[in-house]
């Protein structure tokens, strides 16, 4: 049975995703209550209820349980435990605990991916110094040395040329679950945020085209420029995931595209992704409304690109907490600012975005960067 407007719909955590789900939900007329560990999070600025309080804390979990008709999470790093707490208290929470103990888990996760024909780098789940050894010499180098869990936009990896390099990396982990993988030669790496409803509806929007600077998410460009059968595949890579997986909600798979054409997964992101915040802007259903829809059991949105789109991250430099520019960019007719009311700015963190829409992704890119000159932190 769908759960309808004016229902309220719980989160595990406050942060810029989270707030960017309530915006959707609360326009079209659902209650939002969040549990998030911080005062004053990005999500609890415009949620309805806001719960302070540890992710696995009982008291907390319950309160967000009694307040909430159905639940999600806006990021992998909350405690699968939270997770399998509320669907005890049976409420449904989406996606489930068991995607989200894979997806937060890479050796889970590029397992799952190898035994569901996906395509991935080689890899090795390493647990000691022997499974250290072994695994650089099945894998080879360059490569790799990650945390298993809990690393992102870069952090908890080390990229390794040798052995000696690959032994320093596994001493100073300090003894956590590691894994090392290979190398990949890719031209560009692109993603596709898809949604799942639970009586298995699939639709995805077009491939974004993606660029890091630092390890960090600068660029995000829609469609991604590939073939119309590089395109197909990559729907292909995203339906298997959401079936392999049973996924509820909406979901991204980043994906490398190799110098021939073929692709290799690289991660999995059981929530809306920032290589699709674009979509705010260039479709009728942004991914944070397809996620309302697809949890809620309501018909899924449109995922067609009214028009071309390039988004920018706007990523603190340490240098100061206000943003100069604005005006500037407020002026422009062709792009859209999205600031995530988080008042500090230090180095690295994601402050908010801005799109700009366009006849191509090309034009969209360069009008992007024009822009991107005029901002700066102070």
């Amino acid at each position: 049975m769908a759960v309808l407007p004016g229902a309220t719909l719980g989160i595990l955590g406050g942060g810029q995703l989270g707030r960017m789900f309530a915006l959707d939900a609360k326009r079209m007329s659902y209650r939002v209550a969040v549990l998030e560990p911080s005062k004053d999070s990005p999500c609890g600025q415009i949620a309805d209820h806001v719960i302070t309080a540890p992710y696995t804390d009982e008291k907390g979990l319950r309160e967000l349980a009694d307040k909430s008709d159905v639940l999600t999470y806006e990021f992998e790093n909350v405690d699968a435990k939270a997770v399998e707490f509320l669907e005890g208290l049976g409420k449904p929470v989406h996606p489930s605990s068991k995607v989200l103990r894979i997806t937060q888990d890479r050796i889970l996760e590029k397992t799952f991916a190898l035994n569901a024909n996906i395509p991935v780098t080689a890899f090795a789940a390493i647990r000691s110094g022997e499974d250290l050894e072994n695994g650089m010499t099945a894998v080879g180098f360059p490569a790799f040395l990650k945390t298993s869990r809990g690393g992102y936009d870069g952090k908890g990896q080390v990229r390794i040329e040798n052995a000696d390099e690959g032994r320093k990396a596994f001493a100073n982990f300090s003894g956590v679950d590691l894994i090392l993988e290979g190398l990949v030669p890719f031209e560009k790496e692109i993603s596709i945020v898809a949604a799942r409803r639970q009586d298995g509806y699939f639709s995805a929007y077009p491939p974004s085209e993606n660029v890091h600077v630092r390890n960090i998410l600068d660029l995000s460009l829609h469609p991604a420029r590939i073939s119309n059968s590089t395109a197909s595949a990559a729907y292909n890579i995203a339906f298997k995931v959401g079936e392999g997986l049973g996924i509820v909600g909406t979901f991204c798979v980043e994906i490398f595209v190799l110098s021939d054409g073929s692709l290799m997964m690289n991660e999995i992101a059981p929530r809306p992704h920032n290589s699709g915040h674009a979509t705010i802007d260039a479709c009728l259903c942004s991914q944070f409304e397809q996620q309302v829809r697809a949890i809620c059991g309501l018909p899924l949105g449109s995922t067609e690109l009214l028009r071309s789109a390039a988004m920018i991250n706007l990523i603190g430099t340490g240098e100061g907490n206000r943003l100069d520019g604005v005006e500037q960019l407020l002026a422009a007719p062709d792009a859209s600012l999205h600031l995530y009311g988080k008042s500090e700015a230090p180095k690295g963190r994601k402050m908010g975005h801005f799109t700009v829409l366009a006849n191509s992704a090309d034009i969209a890119e360069k009008r992007a960067r024009e822009l991107q000159k005029q901002l700066k932190w102070v």
